[in-house]
């Protein structure tokens, strides 16, 4: 048990526990090199034990680490400590979506669109990179207060086996989303995470999960074989457009679900689209049945008694033939039985002896010395090379490469398994190369129109994200007010950039013939805006606007005045003569 205080690598010193789970303990650490707070997850019970599994972890996390997104939970580090294996995570101060939907029940339609947006720009990074995490689940989505989505679990998810229904602890939270393909025992795809995304989003907007039972292996049959539950059944009011989305995402068939995250994402961005309301009913082009799957046909009441009496006599006349066969046959069996016991006696005799052999020389022959793995972090891949090699471990063919401010371009940054971890000899080692820095130093764009800042970060491979911020005072539109990370900051290709423009209100088209004088007044007397009046005759309703001195879509400006021209009724023929008969004294 890792106590508070308690220091992992002389580096990581442990706050509190924040969370226990099946696979691994949680901790919130503070990070005495970088002077951060960090989530530190701890390997626990069999896993920590099993080789095979933490080189997995290991390789999987440093994977994992490659990933770099805002929805994306950042991986720092990863490593072992005196037997113990860890990661080393961003730390999120939010709360589970689990907790969410336990605490609200279903989310408005908005908000899982929002949610579900989130998880799936996320995933699409780490599809692009065919990167599959394998247990898409609540429990490892975390909310912020402020709504942002952050997935969790790369590292271990993507080591973990999803098909081992046996362990209780883990899977049973994981079953529930678990594809179909995998409860068949069959590997995982990229459409096995839309699947389990297509069950979150279910589970969002209804409150409830569509399969249950009282283990994990009845909810993974059911995955195989029943169809979900319609959506519109439980939620009458939920549009088409969103119905057709969980459809093809939870298909049983992969064929039928979207190709990656990034197909489901840009379905998503359109869902709530007045256009797309009342679409059709999805139609999915492939059979759903899997094969090795088939759903059974629920009989009649009348039929299952007679499938049942039909089944009884068979059975029957099988006790019967089998009793004759055996009298027929005793005979010819004992005449036959000592030589299958020569035989047996003698395999068995040929048997001990290779068994006693394996016990005897295998470990002699095959046993291997526990080694450390030597720090190279700044060699050359040649001493580096020779190092590993001298040291009795085997070095990848294939190298990784990453950026580095602090290792030279083609030196070592780092090798999986990382440094000073202990492997048997002849482990095969892979070498981390440095590209150098690559990072770009930002530069203070306040005061800059965003377009053209935003076309020079596009043209360095950075995320501009346009954010836009009420102002009290006149600022012209486009131009930034602010900017994060602050200038001076370096950003690598692929981070975000937020840049902070004002919300500059524009002026609508009050010609329009749906404003009146007065609807005028009440939508800009919070602009302090001066307002001129004139009349003209006109066919329209009296009252009503018709002219405007500001065109439609110029920004509004305090302190600023415009002019409204109103329409009032005509003077008719028959009022201007009779004014002129009184006025000539004629009539």
């Amino acid at each position: 048990m890792i106590m508070k205080g308690q220091k992992i690598s002389d580096r990581y010193q442990i706050i509190k526990s924040i969370g226990e789970g099946g696979m691994a303990n949680v901790y919130l650490a503070y990070d005495t090199i970088l002077d951060r707070n960090v989530a530190v997850k701890v390997l626990r019970g069999d896993l920590a034990n099993d080789e095979k599994f933490v080189r997995r972890f290991q390789r999987e996390a440093l994977s994992a680490s490659s990933l770099t997104h805002p929805n994306i939970v950042e991986v720092y580090d990863v490593g072992e400590d005196n037997g113990q294996y860890y990661i080393v995570m961003e730390y999120v101060e939010g709360k589970h979506l689990k907790n969410l939907i336990k605490k609200r029940g279903k989310l408005t339609v908005s908000e899982v669109i929002d949610i579900m947006l989130q998880i799936t720009d996320g995933m699409s990074v780490a599809h692009d990179s065919y990167i599959i995490h394998r247990d898409i689940k609540p429990q490892n989505i975390m909310i912020l207060e402020n709504g942002l989505v952050k997935i969790m679990d790369f590292g271990i998810a993507m080591a973990m086996n999803s098909t081992q229904l046996t362990q209780t602890n883990s899977v049973m939270g994981s079953v529930h989303y678990l594809p179909p393909e995998q409860a068949n025992g069959k590997g995982s795809t990229l459409q096995s995470d839309i699947y389990s995304m297509g069950i979150v989003m279910y589970e969002l907007l209804t409150g409830s999960l569509p399969y249950k039972g009282d283990n994990a292996v009845e909810i993974a049959l059911k995955h195989l074989k029943e169809p979900l539950p319609s959506i519109r059944d439980i939620v009458p009011n939920i549009p088409q457009s969103i119905e057709n989305i969980i459809i093809k995402a939870t298909a049983k068939n992969p064929k039928n679900r979207y190709a990656d995250a990034r197909e489901m994402h840009t379905d998503l961005l359109t869902c709530l689209d007045e256009e797309r309301a009342n679409e059709p009913k999805i139609v999915l082009p492939y059979p759903e049945v899997l094969e090795d799957s088939k759903l059974k046909t629920v009989k009649k009441p009348e039929e299952g008694k007679q499938a049942s009496k039909e089944k009884k006599e068979e059975k029957e006349k099988e006790e019967v033939f089998a009793k004759q066969i055996t009298k027929n046959d005793m005979k010819k069996s004992n005449s036959i039985m000592n030589k299958i016991l020569i035989a047996l006696a003698f395999v068995f005799t040929l048997l001990v002896i290779g068994i006693t052999t394996v016990v005897v020389l295998l470990p002699i022959i095959t046993s291997r010395k526990v080694l450390t793995i030597p720090d190279v972090t700044g060699y050359s891949v040649e001493d580096a090379l020779q190092t590993l090699q001298d040291a009795g471990f085997m070095v990848a063919t294939n190298q990784e490469h990453i950026a580095s401010e602090d290792i030279a371009y083609g030196k070592v940054v780092k090798t999986s398994p990382l440094a000073n971890t202990k492997r048997t000899s002849g482990t095969e080692v892979t070498l981390w190369i440095s590209e150098g820095d690559t990072k770009i130093t930002l530069e203070n764009y306040v005061g800059f129109n965003v377009l053209e800042v935003q076309g020079r970060l596009d043209a360095q491979g950075i995320n501009v994200i346009i954010e836009k911020r009420d102002v009290t005072d006149k600022k012209e539109e486009n131009i930034i007010l602010e900017q994060n990370p602050a200038p001076g900051q370096k950003v690598s290709k692929g981070d975000y950039v937020t840049l902070y423009i004002p919300n500059v209100d524009k002026y609508p088209n009050f010609a329009n013939g749906s404003y009146t004088y007065e609807d005028v007044v009440e939508y800009l007397k919070k602009y302090n805006i001066v307002i001129n009046k004139i009349e003209a005759e006109s066919d329209k309703t009296p009252g009503i606007v018709i002219g405007q001195s500001r065109e439609e879509g110029s920004p509004i400006v305090g302190g600023t005045s415009i002019t409204i021209t109103v329409a009032k009724a005509k003077t008719s023929n028959k009022e201007e003569n009779s004014g002129g008969c009184e006025e000539s004294g004629l009539c």
